[in-house]
């Protein structure tokens, strides 16, 4: 579970937490959340091997990106770490030699665990968007679904939901189809 674990921390909160947890800031507040399950971990490194071969290779798609696991990302005084998460070339020439980003990706991916959700879904989310990423996926492989998200001002709108063994072309990686069965 993602639980708050002090008030008034500080980025140095984030380095000195424990090696098997991941840390993040929300609003001033360190928020500790267990390592990935290996279902979730699956989860994403299969979704983002096909993102990858796509969009940032190229090889079955048209390339045009950068896609990162757990990049750590900062706004402003917020320090948070989604799955996965994807940057247009156009936007980002090339990947900085720094442990974090500040430059909002244009995309980004968060696979819900039970632990996890009510994290993602009430906290980051709304971080997400005012930070200015313009496409958001939520994978629940509890459920086997894909939720697509489209940044409307400082909201998010749902625009497409997938179940099972789809085959999606969502936005922005509308140019490829990508099999939901194997990421299960």
């Amino acid at each position: 579970m993602s639980e708050k674990t002090k008030s008034g921390a500080l980025y140095e909160d984030v380095i000195d937490a424990p090696e098997m947890k991941i840390a993040e800031l929300v609003g001033g507040d360190l928020y500790l959340s267990p390592r990935p399950a290996m279902r979730h971990s699956k989860v994403a490194s299969v979704l983002g091997a096909d993102l990858s071969d796509a969009f940032n290779r190229g090889r079955t798609g048209p390339g045009g990106w950068w896609i990162l696991d757990e990049p750590e990302l900062h706004f402003g005084g917020d320090v948070l770490v989604p799955d996965i998460a994807g940057w247009r070339r156009e936007r980002l020439p090339e990947i900085p030699d720094a442990g974090w980003m500040e430059l909002a990706p244009d995309w980004l991916c968060e696979v819900l665990s039970p632990s996890t959700e009510r994290f993602d879904r009430r906290l980051k989310l709304p971080l997400y968007a005012a930070a200015g990423v313009e496409h958001l996926w939520l994978l629940d492989p509890g459920i086997q679904t894909l939720e697509v998200y489209g940044r409307m001002g400082a909201s998010w709108v749902l625009l497409e939901s997938h179940r099972g063994d789809a085959t999606v072309h969502a936005p922005p990686f509308e140019a490829v189809g990508i099999e939901l069965a194997p990421v299960w």
